[in-house]
């Protein structure tokens, strides 16, 4: 496990960007609207202001990771500009990185020294197990979240968490499952 500086990884789809929540109700419409469309997409609850206020106790160390083609590359990053995701959040613009398969965030972690992660996806969560300390399977899962992980339904549950851990006198020391 990563001993380093803590350092945080946020998932972007779902978790930052809420296709299901779309005006026009149709959950495709970022990834097949048209410009308009897509750029409509709402954040999810609380994401940004969220983030905004971790930044700080991460001194910047934040990336954003997501796996998706180039296509919903490019929209990604229109829609973070568009919603003026970087200003109203401290993240930096060049902090962002993207992989085809889920199983890659493991490389982005270990090469960053990621200690905590925000993702809404099991596969990606049992790719980086072993290499990072607190992992955060956000949103509703369909299944028992893993002792290695944290089930955090919204961003008010990971801020409490992320806040937990790096108050503890040694990171690593707290338990993966947090108790409350």
């Amino acid at each position: 496990m990563n001993a380093h500086l803590p350092r945080l990884g946020i998932d972007i789809g779902r978790v930052i960007i809420d296709g299901s929540a779309h005006p026009s109700g149709d959950d495709t419409a970022f990834f097949s609207g048209d410009e308009a469309a897509m750029l409509a997409t709402p954040e999810v609850p609380e994401a940004v202001a969220t983030i905004a206020r971790l930044v700080p106790h991460f001194d910047g160390r934040v990336w954003l990771i997501s796996k998706c083609g180039p296509r919903v590359q490019a929209r990604t990053l229109r829609w973070l500009a568009a919603h003026d995701f970087y200003t109203r959040t401290g993240v930096d613009p060049r902090q962002v990185r993207f992989c085809r398969a889920r199983a890659d965030k493991r490389s982005h972690c270990l090469d960053l020294a990621l200690t905590h992660f925000v993702d809404d996806h099991p596969e990606v969560h049992a790719a980086i197990q072993g290499t990072v300390e607190h992992q955060y399977f956000f949103g509703p899962q369909r299944r028992p979240v893993p002792d290695y992980g944290h089930p955090t339904p919204t961003w008010a549950e990971v801020e409490r968490l992320i806040i937990d851990s790096l108050q503890a006198p040694d990171h690593a020391a707290i338990p993966s499952r947090g108790t409350g």
